[in-house]
């Protein structure tokens, strides 16, 4: 049984020790943010020159703005270029950590457990509030008649020759026999 450590560093101590650290990150993002800001300064006056603007006439003022303006589209369009390009890179990087991340099996699946549910609680479940009236799965089943098979009816055979006798009992035969 190890006890914890005690810190050989007092409480006070401690605390000048992360004021001296917090002054000190304070004064070096100062002075990055200066450097930053010298460095943009610096950038934009090599690739900006300063305008003359003073003794231009209309159309040359005209001709100025319609090129700083063509200039402000293709910056935009390279800046919108870069940003869908940064966008898919940061896009294919998480699949990739996603994929590095289930190849190492760090996943943990937890254990399912066998729920006994019936067929209207779970068409509930997967369809929502769309399904109302209760399912009767057997009712939906189709139903098959079997036929029975066609038995010649055994009649008094003087019934059918008295039927046969009349003129249209003679017709019958006659277009039989043709």
């Amino acid at each position: 049984m190890s006890e914890p450590k005690k810190s050989k560093i007092s409480a006070s101590r401690r605390l000048a020790l992360k004021t001296k650290l917090l002054k000190m990150a304070s004064m070096m993002l100062e002075k990055e943010k200066e450097e930053k800001k010298l460095e943009r300064e610096t950038t934009l006056s090599e690739r900006v020159p300063p305008l003359q603007l003073s003794g231009l006439s209309m159309q040359d003022l005209q001709a100025l703005c319609k090129e700083l303006h063509h200039k402000i589209d293709v910056v935009d369009e390279e800046r919108y270029d870069i940003e869908a390009k940064v966008a898919k890179n940061n896009k294919e990087i998480e699949n990739l950590s996603q994929k590095i991340f289930e190849l190492k099996g760090k996943m943990k699946r937890p254990a399912l457990k066998r729920v006994k549910i019936s067929a209207d609680a779970m068409l509930g479940a997967l369809l929502g509030s769309r399904v109302k009236e209760s399912v009767d799965f057997k009712a939906n089943l189709k139903t098959v008649k079997k036929e029975e098979e066609k038995k010649e009816e055994v009649t008094d055979w003087r019934k059918n020759v008295e039927a046969m006798s009349g003129m249209e009992g003679r017709k019958k035969l006659f277009d039989a026999g043709q």
